[in-house]
């Protein structure tokens, strides 16, 4: 497995750059194409001083088909892992066809762009909104998929792109990883989750009431059938969550096939369980206030975790002390983020 190249696609991102950190401990070759619309290149300068080679770098947009095939032609490119794609699913809601465009025809463009240069693996970081409100727990990969936002469907679509493809030529090797929510940051503090002032999800809201960039945290719904009345979800360290991309690449080496896999703990935490287990990590009081459930949200939301353990010999190792330390490491460190 050493000595191939992966191209990452948004790998300044938060996911991406800690993938980047896994790869080349793992023995490849990385290369990072991202636009930036999301990410800083302050991130590739981090990413340098941990791995202590420059990495390859684009700036493009992988709807430019164009400049995607001179990164393919300057490199031979073993495998692919894209991440590269719009979050927001507030954003979605208000602007649906921009979230098409971008997510979706990057990934159809990426795809014939790599068949047209006979790069047959591709890695697809894909998400547990496809399973929509399940109807129990914990959450398997057969289970029935539906979508409540252009986000998720975007995921969801793409997907079923990618079966696609594979029914219509099995050489392909792809994996669909459905994450469930990473959180935490790389030991060191170089890197991590910058959401700048309108962040999608509970941990940065949490470390920014921490350093006193918010004065409180808001809690969405007080009465769910949960033990505390708080959303349960399913947190993954990032590291860890990295560490399955790497598994993913080396089970789909072992032959061709499709791979469609949970990441995620198998644990359900509230969000008063996180805001205690940050507190009692970063020795900090985070206030917070109950106010209305959001629409859409879910009760409880946690994965099965045993098909991973089979098919990609991964298992998340980090708890929830480790995903607290680390991001309050970060954050302290990085009050504003990259900038």
């Amino acid at each position: 497995m050493t000595n191939k190249t992966v191209l990452v696609t948004g790998g300044l991102g938060y996911i991406g750059t800690h993938i980047c950190v896994e790869l080349f401990e793992a023995g490849f070759k990385v290369i990072v194409v991202d636009n930036l619309s999301n990410s800083s290149i302050e991130a590739l300068k981090r990413l340098k001083q941990l791995i202590k080679i420059d990495i390859p770098f684009y700036k493009i947009d992988i709807r430019d088909k164009d400049k995607l095939e001179i990164v393919f032609n300057e490199n031979a490119i073993d495998s692919v892992i894209h991440f590269a794609g719009l979050k927001s699913v507030n954003a979605s809601i208000n602007n649906p066809i921009e979230y098409y465009n971008n997510n979706i025809m990057g990934a159809i463009i990426l795809a014939h762009v790599m068949k047209k240069f006979d790069c047959k693996t591709f890695v697809f970081s894909s998400s547990a909104t496809v399973y929509g409100n399940p109807n129990s727990l914990p959450i398997k990969e057969d289970f029935p998929l539906s979508v409540t936002n252009p986000y998720g469907r975007s995921k969801l679509i793409i997907e079923e792109i990618l079966k696609d493809i594979f029914r219509s030529d099995s050489s392909w090797q792809i994996a669909l990883l459905r994450y469930f929510n990473p959180v935490g940051a790389h030991k060191s503090g170089l890197i991590g989750e910058d959401s700048g002032d309108a962040p999608n999800n509970l941990m940065p809201f949490i470390s920014q009431v921490a350093i006193g960039k918010r004065n409180k945290l808001r809690i969405f719904g007080g009465d769910y059938e949960t033990h505390d009345g708080t959303g349960v979800r399913d947190y993954v360290h990032i590291t860890d969550l990295a560490k399955g991309h790497i598994k993913a690449l080396e089970a789909l080496e072992r032959k061709p096939q499709i791979l469609i896999v949970n990441l995620g703990t198998g644990n359900g935490y509230s969000v008063l369980d996180m805001v205690k287990a940050f507190e009692l990590a970063s020795g900090c009081n985070i206030p917070f206030e109950i106010v209305d459930r959001r629409e859409g949200d879910v009760a409880e939301c946690y994965a099965d975790p045993t098909l991973a353990k089979m098919k990609l010999h991964w298992k998340a190792k980090l708890g929830l002390n480790e995903m607290c330390k680390d991001t309050w490491n970060w954050q302290s460190k990085n009050p504003h983020g990259y900038s």
